[in-house]
């Protein structure tokens, strides 16, 4: 890998190595969780500087990888752990308490291994008989690419924003949309898989919050995407796909798409946990600027911490809750009903509501305090905003979803 100075240029990852082909097959939630709350303390001392870089550092690359928490949903027939969904949420909330950068891009780039085993089998081995620890990004924004079908495969063309993760990865999953002829309607949604060779990034990602996970732009054009490696948006509803005959397991006949926000749900629930610890913390040593009292004698400041911790623990449980209902339906062998799919989206946005009001809640108690640059407070209240501002956890649009079926109104099919 080649590092450049801030300012002058993107940084440039090298072509990815075959590497030792790790298993971490029988590594358990517990143990995985373990492992990830040993690298609190590293990925806190490099908040600043994943910042800084825009990216998330080499060095934390190196140690999510060692970990195997990049590979937590990689099927266990290649060496991944393939761990329930909950102990991804679990995973990167440990992790967003310190900095939420890096949580973001665990949660993007380890729920794409899972993504992946949905394609078709040549198309997995494609990638993982070259590297288990392939890292793929994605845009998700399906109307800023547009394709059409050519004799064996897709001719892609479009420029997609927010590809989170995108200078560590060396693959791609671009959404597009599918059309007949340039002036007729989509008729389909689909994902194309494409190498770093045939796209281009573009240094766009100046933020003011999640500033460490490089979602830069990314672009094509006119490319050709054999078929093998697209795949419709409908394969991840929870019913068969192409990568069942050789993942026929529970984690890979959940839908996918219904549960999508939750791969980045923890974020926000480690800001809020993150929060509450450190200004709760400091309000115990406090005295407050007016009166010279302790601050914890605040009847106002009590209140406000029962009801900061009170969202906190009730977004957890909702989180877990869903995690734990979809793969006991898929444990079973049964198919997640249109309903609970609904619900699924409809608690996540809840949820992570609930998660951004602790965290203003707590930015309002820690005062000054929480403004300065060397508090980890500011970033925490930067980086929640910006989590909150992805569509997945819009009531706008999931709580509509949700309103219109629950009242019996007629609307577009969600594609979940």
């Amino acid at each position: 890998m080649k590092s450049q100075e801030p300012g002058k240029g993107r940084w440039e990852r090298s072509p990815t190595l075959p590497t030792v082909q790790v298993s971490f097959a029988g590594v358990d939630g517990a143990e995985m969780i373990e492992r990830t709350r040993q690298l609190v303390p590293a990925i806190a001392a490099r908040a600043q500087e994943c910042e800084r870089l825009r990216r998330m550092p080499e060095a934390t690359e190196r140690d999510l990888h060692a970990a195997g928490l990049f590979r937590v949903m990689q099927p266990a027939r290649v060496g991944g752990a393939e761990l329930d969904l909950a102990v991804l949420v679990d995973a990167c909330a440990e992790i967003a308490r310190v900095c939420p950068s890096t949580a973001w891009n665990l949660g993007n780039l380890a729920s794409h291994h899972w993504m992946l085993g949905y394609f078709p089998p040549e198309t997995q081995a494609e990638l993982w008989d070259v590297s288990l620890d392939v890292l793929i990004a994605t845009s998700l924004i399906f109307p800023n690419g547009r394709g059409h079908k050519v004799d064996g495969g897709y001719v892609v063309t479009g420029r997609w924003p927010l590809s989170s993760g995108i200078d560590n990865c060396d693959w791609n999953m671009l959404g597009f949309m599918v059309r007949e002829r340039d002036d007729g309607p989509p008729v389909d949604q689909r994902f194309a898989l494409v190498h770093r060779s045939e796209y281009e990034v573009i240094d766009t990602w100046h933020a003011v919050g999640l500033t460490g996970t490089g979602s830069q732009d990314v672009a094509v054009k006119s490319l050709f995407v054999p078929e093998r490696r697209t795949l419709t948006a409908r394969a991840f509803n929870g019913k068969s796909h192409p990568g069942s005959e050789v993942n026929p397991t529970p984690v890979f006949r959940l839908p996918l798409l219904a549960l999508g926000p939750y791969v980045l749900s923890g974020v926000m629930l480690g800001c809020a946990q993150g929060a509450y610890e450190q200004t709760v913390g400091a309000a115990r040593k406090r005295n407050a600027t007016t009166t010279g009292l302790p601050l914890g004698s605040s009847q106002a400041v009590q209140i406000k911490v029962a009801e900061a911790s009170a969202r906190i623990d009730a977004a957890e449980l909702i989180m877990r809750q869903v995690c734990d209902h979809a793969m006991a339906v898929a444990r079973a062998g049964g198919e997640a009903a249109h309903e609970d799919k609904l619900r699924y989206r409809r608690d996540a946005f809840f949820s992570v509501r609930m998660c951004l009001e602790a965290v203003d809640i707590m930015m309002g108690i820690a005062g000054s305090g929480g403004l300065y640059l060397t508090s980890n407070m500011q970033r925490l209240f930067r980086d929640a905003h910006a989590a909150n501002a992805h569509v997945m956890f819009s009531p706008d649009i999931q709580g509509a979803l949700f309103g219109q079926h629950a009242l019996g109104m007629a609307g577009p099919p969600p594609l979940l």
